[in-house]
């Protein structure tokens, strides 16, 4: 096939999604190309979210095979060899830095199911995304586990296998043969640098079957804080974009970061680049504009000082009493604060104005916080899938 046709060419790409939530990650996955056979959630506030949403046909939802479901509880040996991708978001409270750091002695740690997973489906390609706190010091012999896992799936751990003698064995199998049956890789990307108005750090874990022969490497970032600071202080394009008055302008930055050379990106989306065209939040809301409430009680206390206005917003955060109050906060210029609502929440993970989310607002707000923001799961999706491509166009010619 030439590179044109390569380009055209169009074979259905089937996935199945683990740990779902309200799903970012599901949604820029088949924003990207990728079928869905099933989304699989067990929280029903989250599951009743992706329901209302493929009952719209929001786009790319329409067929969403939608399983309120443990992933414990799955047998997924009818989905052996028809799968292209597994993705999903193993439950991260076992590596948060809000969590316990508890990691393999946590039940809630949900990585061996992941494995279990790609081991009963033969997926050619996986993605596998979690929080920074996976590649923290404290757990980098427990992030080397769960490589070699997904490396090696099916090299089962053993009834009453301890996990460092399971390590052990996967280590002896790798020196051994060098030899995996997935090709692994993993990053710590920060959704700000593409695209993503929200400075939010994930670990993606990438693995491509090895019988493929594929190569793959991470997509570069395409935005900078260099630029944005450019845009703000040099051209000054950001202001005038947004009609923001010199005397509602921030301090202007050191003459040093004044002073940054171009580095030929694109600049940083802040939080004024992606709600500033909403209307001021109120108590009752707006009929034309879903989940645009005015939440009272926001206040600033030390280390929650909430987001800046004209900067990506900090990492929304999901809490496991509540909201947190200044990480899912706005700071206005004029240094006003209140909390984000659940709309502009959802720019800041990139959700479509569409879409709609069930539950009360802190249970909302904790669905958007475990959230993949959806552009930076359709940049690497559409990574994975432009390598898989070249392994369909052969034998699609046979």
């Amino acid at each position: 096939m030439s590179k044109r046709e390569l380009k055209n060419f169009s074979v259905e790409r089937h996935s199945i999604e683990l740990f779902a939530g309200a799903g970012g990650l599901s949604l820029g996955f088949s924003h990207a190309g990728f079928k869905p056979k099933a989304v699989i959630e067990w929280d029903k506030h989250a599951c009743d979210t992706l329901r209302v949403n493929r009952d719209r046909s929001v786009r790319d939802m329409k067929d969403w095979l939608i399983l309120q479901r443990d992933v414990r509880e799955i047998d997924y040996s009818e989905y052996a060899g028809r799968i292209d991708l597994v993705s999903g978001g193993p439950p991260c409270q076992p590596f948060s830095l809000g969590g316990k750091h508890r990691a393999f002695l946590d039940p809630r740690d949900m990585f061996p199911e992941t494995v279990r997973a790609i081991r009963e489906v033969r997926p050619r390609a996986f993605v596998i995304e979690n929080v920074r706190g996976l590649a923290r010091t404290a757990f980098t012999k427990y992030l080397q586990y769960i490589l070699l896992q997904l490396s090696y799936p099916m090299i089962e751990r053993r009834s009453n296998e301890e996990w460092l003698g399971h390590l052990t064995r996967l280590e002896k199998a790798l020196t051994a043969s060098k030899r995996t049956d997935y090709n692994v890789v993993f990053r710590v990307l920060n959704a700000a640098d593409y695209g993503v108005p929200q400075k939010r750090e994930r670990i993606i874990i990438v693995g491509f079957r090895h019988d493929l022969g594929l190569e793959w490497a991470f997509p570069n970032p395409t935005h900078s804080a260099t630029a944005l600071w450019r845009e703000q202080w040099i051209t000054g394009e950001y202001w005038e974009r947004h009609k923001v008055a010199k005397r509602r302008r921030p301090p202007k930055p050191t003459r040093k970061a004044m002073e940054l050379e171009d580095d030929g990106k694109l600049p940083w989306r802040t939080v004024r680049d992606a709600i500033g065209d909403l209307p001021e939040p109120r108590p009752e809301g707006y009929e034309s504009i879903s989940n645009h409430l005015l939440i009272p009680g926001a206040r600033s206390y030390s280390g929650h000082t909430g987001s800046p206005i004209d900067l990506p917003a900090k990492a929304l955060k999901a809490g496991d009493h509540g909201v947190p109050g200044g990480e899912n906060m706005l700071v206005d210029e004029r240094g006003r604060i209140r909390y984000f609502t659940v709309r502009e929440a959802a720019r800041l993970q990139m959700f479509p104005d569409e879409y709609l989310f069930h539950g009360s607002w802190s249970e909302i707000m904790r669905q958007l916080g475990n959230a993949v923001p959806v552009g930076l799961a359709q940049i690497v999706a559409e990574s994975v899938k432009s390598c898989l491509d070249p392994w369909y166009a052969p034998r699609a010619t046979v």
